[in-house]
């Protein structure tokens, strides 16, 4: 990683400025990003726009992270974006290369709007090169990456609030005090929800108007919401916004599924407060027979992970996810040891999950979610 915004921005003018002839909804946060990411793309599309749509990382393919209007775009395509700004990279960064290759490909593949996800932080995330906005959103903040990004809530919110310049900003509200206050201090409209229904679907109301989603948690509510305020934001009917939720399915966030009389819950939480989040789903209903299969990267605090997870589960399979980030399965194992009375390892999910049944839960790491997916689709 090397940050800033210069070599991107240069980049970004010597393919033309790409990011100028698109209206740009920027998002940033600790977790919900690539939620409202899907929410508002499906929104956008319902109502008729052609939407390009750029998030990391990658999770089933790495040519999901360049779609429009939701279909990612032909490899082949796509590599002759990629092809013309690596010629022109310069110092670039391979991120900082991915995210001009993502404008390119929205502006010339005839794109209305982006919907672009921050890589890390906000201020100087490639992806804040971008000259000129039409709205900013600010998902859920917790204390992550604090050897970059700052030891406080606040330090935080001050480097995801810089993705702001001169357009308006909506702020999930599922905050802690200490952001709340930060952004009410910005004047920041604050995507709210209430009168919650929950059943086999999520209905709520957001500033009096009822919608409906089917992924579950509370969270994902309130990553709804925000999506929402931001559509209003651009001028999208509520009609067109019931639409879009309704066929969003964010890949990989407490995704429920059934198969040989198993229950698998595949969720990529990889840090406390999404950690947290899946927990409480989980007690909420009162799952028995837990089974975890966990891992994490080496900048994770695996022991707060470790300890929530041992609360809902005696029983854990530790992974190394594939990944040079990865934390080594050694030290995935001894931690586990902490927190769990029984504790294996596999050298895959696919392993792992072989020689399991009951409820079992596959969580810390995004890098696991395709393997889980793909092993459930051919079991099922």
């Amino acid at each position: 990683m090397n940050f800033g915004l210069s070599r991107v921005r240069e980049l970004l003018d010597k393919i033309g400025s790409p990011d100028l002839g698109l209206k740009i909804a920027h998002i940033a946060g600790t977790n919900g990003k690539g939620s409202i990411a899907e929410y508002l793309t499906c929104i956008l599309d319902r109502a008729g726009k052609r939407v390009g749509t750029f998030t990391s990382p990658a999770v089933m393919s790495e040519w999901d992270q360049f779609r429009v209007n939701g279909l990612a775009l032909d490899p082949l395509v796509m590599g002759e974006y990629l092809g013309r700004c690596y010629e022109l990279r310069g110092d670039c960064t391979a991120f900082e290369v991915l995210t001009a290759s993502a404008l390119l490909a929205f502006k010339e593949q005839g794109c209305e709007y982006a919907v672009v996800e921050c890589g890390l932080g906000g201020s100087s995330d490639a992806t804040n090169a971008i000259m000129h906005k039409e709205v900013a959103i600010i998902s859920s903040i917790g204390l992550e990456h604090t050897a970059i990004l700052g030891d406080t809530i606040e330090k935080i919110c001050a480097q995801k609030a810089g993705i702001v310049k001169d357009c308006p900003l909506v702020v999930n509200a599922l905050q802690c005090d200490e952001a709340k206050r930060f952004f009410e201090r910005m004047g920041a409209s604050f995507a709210a929800i209430d009168n919650i229904e929950v059943g086999d679907k999520q209905s709520f109301c957001v500033k009096g108007t009822r919608f409906e989603i089917s992924p579950l948690g509370i969270e994902q509510a309130y990553n709804a919401a925000a999506a929402v305020e931001a559509a209003r934001i651009l001028g999208i009917s509520d009609f067109a916004i019931a639409s879009g939720l309704a066929v969003a399915r964010p890949i990989g966030r407490i995704e429920v599924l059934h198969s040989r009389g198993n229950t698998y819950i595949v969720d990529g939480a990889h840090n406390p407060q999404a950690i947290e989040a899946l927990t409480r789903y989980i007690s909420e209903r009162k799952m028995k027979d837990v089974k975890v299969v966990f891992g994490c990267f080496s900048d994770k605090d695996i022991a707060s992970i470790t300890e929530m997870l041992g609360k809902i589960a005696s029983s854990v399979t530790a992974v190394q996810p594939p990944s040079n980030r990865a934390l080594k399965l050694d030290k995935i194992v001894r931690e586990c040891k902490r927190h769990f009375s029984s504790v294996a390892y596999s050298q895959s999910v696919s392993d792992a999950l072989d020689g399991l049944n009951g409820t079992i839960v596959v969580c810390g790491s995004f890098t696991l979610v395709k393997e889980a997916l793909n092993w459930i689709e051919k079991e099922q």
